[in-house]
């Protein structure tokens, strides 16, 4: 997910010149409000990968004006700020600066006046700051919103890259914050102690768009010449990615076919492993993937176990399981409970034993009518749009709390509170 040098290039000039850029003004229509605008900074891009937050994002648009800042691009362009919307009603905003702008206290000064800018010519002045990423806080300090809020996907400092800084604006973020959310279980339980009101809110599912996958589908053009069986993965392939695992596999099976899709980002694609039954297919856009699951024998989690995956809760899990696929996971904290622990997913921690899963996986009965009607009643108790609702509800208070000192923003949520809203994904 996250990559902290992904959009960074090296630069060589001073604040002084950059400065004397002039300024596009950008022009967003202006529609009848009844909520704060909402103002998102992140450390990923809106078109690289659709997961949690352009779900949440997404429905957060439909009544209220929601802004994506994402981080600066360095290219040889004049400054400049980008917006454009997304089909989702999102407006993406992303920073342009010039490619000799090689100090950060310079690049942070620059960035803190476009937005100082941008907010006053789109009469943003009542709005909610939503963060993914606490780096935004250098220039972000001086906005004044209604509300902050954290929405904690992913432990951030773990990750390859991360800035040494991550640590230290966290802690400060962490103070700001009115409500924190995190994207799974283990995480909530790693930052429950670090402000009062932190709610584990796991990434959900759009069980409608992946139980397409369930019905007869033409395969995609680059994966019909695929022979079965065909074991599947989408997602981010990076560090936390377990290459040596799907190497091992993937040489003991020769007849297995492992259908690999998604950008590959902070590893060296020569260094995944090349075997004529791994096929790297690239990135498919979210409309895609369940042509793509529909035509796969089991679908797989293939996580290392190493810092970057502690606390992560792959939203993959329930997708792969609407989609109807059986599915063999590493084992990944929020993967082995709940789906292990209701055996609704087959975990296994070494070669030989994500071989035997996958086996079982591939007999007839895998995906038997019994197992499939316990998939739908577990993934039945939650949804996007019901993340969403609690999480709006959560801001709302807070926003009322901030208004109105003695409105008591809700009691600190725990583990099993979240469970009835929101299963672990």
């Amino acid at each position: 997910m996250s990559n902290y040098s992904q959009h960074q290039q090296t630069a060589s000039a001073g604040l002084s010149e950059a400065a004397t850029q002039p300024l596009r003004k950008v022009s967003l229509d202006q529609p009848v409000r009844s909520k704060p605008d909402l103002v998102c900074f992140s450390h990923l891009r809106w078109d690289w990968v659709y997961q949690r937050p352009q779900h949440l994002l997404k429905r957060a648009a439909a009544d209220r004006r929601v802004f994506f800042i994402e981080e600066p691009i360095f290219d040889n362009g004049s400054m400049r700020l980008d917006a454009r919307e997304s089909d989702t009603g999102v407006h993406v905003v992303t920073p342009n600066l010039p490619g000799g702008l090689n100090s950060h206290v310079a690049a942070t000064a620059v960035l803190s006046e476009m937005l100082q800018r941008f907010f006053r010519d789109n009469n943003l002045d009542e709005y909610v700051l939503w963060y993914y990423t606490p780096m935004a806080l250098e220039f972000t300090r001086h906005l004044k919103p209604v509300a902050v809020i954290y929405d904690c996907m992913d432990e951030l400092s773990a990750f390859k890259g991360a800035p040494e800084a991550l640590r230290f604006h966290e802690r400060e973020l962490m103070k700001m914050a009115d409500v924190v959310f995190t994207g799974g279980h283990s995480l909530f339980e790693a930052k429950r102690d670090k402000h009062p009101f932190v709610h584990a809110m796991p990434s959900s599912i759009d069980r409608q768009h992946f139980m397409q996958a369930r019905a007869r589908m033409e395969d995609p053009e680059d994966q019909k010449r695929i022979a079965h069986p065909r074991l599947g993965f989408f997602g981010v392939i990076d560090e936390r990615f377990d290459t040596a695992l799907i190497d091992a596999v993937a040489a003991a099976r020769p007849q297995w076919q492992f259908v690999m899709l998604g950008p590959v980002t902070k590893i060296d694609p020569a260094l995944l492993p090349q075997r004529l039954n791994i096929h790297y297919l690239g990135s498919k856009k979210y409309e895609e993937l369940p042509r793509y699951i529909a035509g796969w024998d089991v679908a797989l989690l293939p996580f290392a176990i190493n810092e970057a995956t502690r606390y992560i809760s792959p939203t993959k899990t329930p997708e792969y399981l609407a989609a109807g696929k059986p599915v063999v996971s590493t084992p990944i904290t929020d993967v082995v409970r709940p789906y292990g622990q209701l055996d609704l997913v087959r975990i296994a921690g070494t070669p030989d034993e994500f071989i035997a899963a996958i086996e079982d996986s591939l007999k007839p009965d895998a995906t038997n009518k019994e197992w499939l009607e316990r998939v739908d009643q577990f993934l039945a108790q939650t949804s996007w749009d019901q993340t969403w609702a609690t999480m709006c509800e959560l801001i709302e208070r807070a926003t009322e709390k901030k208004r109105k000192p003695n409105v008591v923003a809700g009691p600190r949520a725990t583990a099993a509170d979240s469970v009835a809203a929101t299963n672990a994904a």
